[in-house]
């Protein structure tokens, strides 16, 4: 974002995760921002499947699209983060880029089946980019993840002794690793091929460095006692949560208090709220003599760069993203690893072996000082030319330079669905479903696609050619008519927005006519505001004669949540007051009524 904007060539538009869309940081931005998560009213009441997906953006993107009017979407996100994402009425229409991380093969179901649906896909790890490729999909590509490199360098050898000395260190060989503390990360690997070397070179003093949260994942302690490891021989990082000291000690558990600042309980392992600065962690690379990453999987694990940019010279597992990282070019070594599969999604996953740890290991130690230099040097210059900003930036660039005008109606409301679509002889079935995919339901798809698999089981089981293009059709207009639907927001309009009363009574016929009779009461009590009416289509005819009504809905689920209708906090509503005759218990909200209940008279 910061190279983009710097070339002034570009009006930017930042949607952030995690953030409500008005949050008040997002002004500091140098650029336009707004947060992707909606109010948190609105979150009450939906499953956890769909406050996720509100999370990555589900709805504000497309609010964000209709106000900006962008002519390039780029999402940096996971793939499922872009569930249903080919079905917006703008995706493909504008430029639709999408930039995600694979770490695993067999390549999630889903990354495959959306392949044929973005047109400018991006993968962070060419191993991804080789799979997608084999199973024909030329247009996916790699674009790394960038990082500044000048934050990571080697330092000078006075400063290296120096800087050793003031963490009681001398001429012990330091194994170094730098992690969150998950499971995907191989640590008891890793002290299973440190004790190796231990056992086998006990002259090299060898200690080794993690650097992560003791305090979450994997339990280290306990792996230590399992194998007989020392727990001298292991190093950790502390800071301290109050002045940001850092020292490189052995585990001495946490809440310990701080002897620069005096602050007591402030000093833990490093961890995802209390970390180094990039200066600190730079100089906790500079204290090791070799870095090892052991992992099952990852999407790029930019550690190893910033140790790469160090000149250390990195063991990497050879799987995943590792694959780049330990080939000759990076100036990386590879270890081997053994196959799993991960329980549930099946992938395969990487148990890095101890054995390949431990002789690359005495590998990197019985190199002369010469041979570090050189391939350490290799390794900066293999990352500065991958990962920088400048050259990521650049091709993220040229990528958006190359990208066609934009003609696009930003106020259209429907997808190109074409239910009346005239379709044309087929002999392959696959031939035949792709086209009545992308005519009438104006989706992309390919023989890999789960929808177009799902058909041709069917017409090879007897299903008739022309009920399938009849369901095809139907779904059509059912998107068309969901599509051309009014929000509620649009329904009422702006007329009365400081009037309004929402009574909400889906059914049934007897519960209808009884609220019915109390609308002119009703009315008398809270005669400055319109009413307002949802119940089902099917009731309409008993109430809507009413006098006393201003206007009838339609009920939906939606409508059940009264957060949502009367607002909450800052956010604020469509109604002043929603009352629901039909679930007036504690079980629901639905009697806070902005405290406009008179209560000689009420729905409550």
């Amino acid at each position: 974002m910061r190279y983009l904007h710097n070339t002034g060539k570009y009006e930017l538009f930042e949607l952030a995760n995690g953030m409500e869309w008005s949050n008040h940081q997002l002004k500091l931005m140098p650029w336009k921002a707004v947060g992707a998560l909606p109010p948190k009213s609105s979150l009450r009441g939906m499953d956890q499947a769909r406050q996720r997906a509100e999370g990555y953006g589900l709805s504000a993107v497309d609010k964000a699209v209709k106000e900006f009017k962008p002519d390039v979407y780029i999402g940096l996100e996971d793939i499922w983060a872009f569930k249903d994402y080919h079905h917006k009425p703008w995706w493909n229409k504008i430029n639709s880029m999408v930039w995600t991380t694979l770490d695993s093969l067999p390549i999630l179901p889903q990354a495959i089946e959306y392949a044929p649906k973005i047109k400018n896909y991006y993968v962070w790890a060419s191993f991804a980019e080789k799979a997608m490729n084999e199973m024909g999909y030329d247009h996916v590509k790699t674009l790394r993840g960038s990082l500044d490199h000048k934050n990571f360098y080697k330092l000078e050898p006075e400063n290296k002794k120096k800087l050793r000395q003031q963490h009681g260190l001398e001429d012990e060989f330091i194994i170094g690793f730098v992690f969150r503390n998950q499971l995907r990360k191989s640590v008891p690997n890793i002290l299973d091929g440190f004790k190796l070397f231990k056992e086998n070179n006990p002259e090299s003093k060898a200690k080794l460095l993690l650097h992560t949260h003791w305090g979450e994942g994997w339990d280290i302690n306990r792996l230590l006692k399992e194998k007989g490891v020392d727990k001298s021989d292991i190093l950790t990082t502390y800071v301290c949560n109050k002045c940001g000291t850092y020292s490189i000690v052995n585990f001495r558990g946490q809440e310990q208090d701080c002897g620069n600042c005096g602050t007591k309980k402030s000093v833990n392992t490093t961890n995802t709220r209390a970390g180094v600065s990039e200066e600190q962690l730079n100089e906790i690379y500079n204290l090791m003599d070799v870095y090892c990453h052991p992992f099952t999987s990852g999407g790029q694990e930019i550690p190893i760069q910033e140790a790469k940019l160090t000149e250390l010279i990195t063991l990497v597992t050879d799987y995943s993203c590792g694959e780049d990282n330990c080939s000759p070019e990076s100036a990386g070594i590879p270890l081997e690893w053994n196959e799993y599969r991960e329980p549930g999604t099946q992938f395969i996953k990487a148990s890095t072996c101890p054995k390949s740890i431990f002789e690359k290991l005495e590998e990197v130690y019985g190199m002369t000082s010469d041979q570090k230099a050189r391939l350490g040097q290799k390794a900066r210059e293999w990352v500065i030319d991958n990962f920088s900003i400048q050259v990521i930036g650049k091709q993220l660039e040229d990528i958006i330079d190359n990208m066609p005008d934009v003609d696009y109606d930003f106020d259209s409301k429907c997808r190109d669905y074409n239910p009346d679509y005239e379709i044309p002889k087929h002999t392959d079935l696959v031939e035949f479903l792709v086209d009545i995919y992308k005519n009438i339901l104006d989706e992309d798809v390919d023989e890999n696609s789960s929808g177009v698999k799902h058909w041709v089981g069917k017409l090879k089981s007897g299903q008739k050619a022309e009920d399938i293009i009849k369901h095809f059709r139907g779904v059509a207009k059912k998107q068309i008519q969901k599509s051309n639907a009014k929000s509620l927001e649009d329904l009422l309009g702006e007329e009365d927005k400081d009037q309004r009363i929402a009574v909400v009574i889906p059914e049934s016929e007897v519960d209808v006519l009884l609220i019915n009779s109390l609308m002119k009461r009703f009315k008398k009590l809270y005669s400055d505001y319109n009413i307002y009416v949802f119940t089902k289509p099917e009731y309409f005819e008993l109430i809507e004669d009413s006098p006393h009504i201003h206007k009838v809905f339609k009920y939906s689920q939606e409508i059940e949540n009264a957060f949502s209708l009367e607002g909450v906090g800052k956010s604020k509503g469509l109604f002043n007051a929603a009352f629901y005759p039909h679930a007036t218990t504690q079980k629901s909200v639905c009697f806070m009524h902005n405290g406009i209940t008179k209560h000689e008279f009420s729905f409550v």
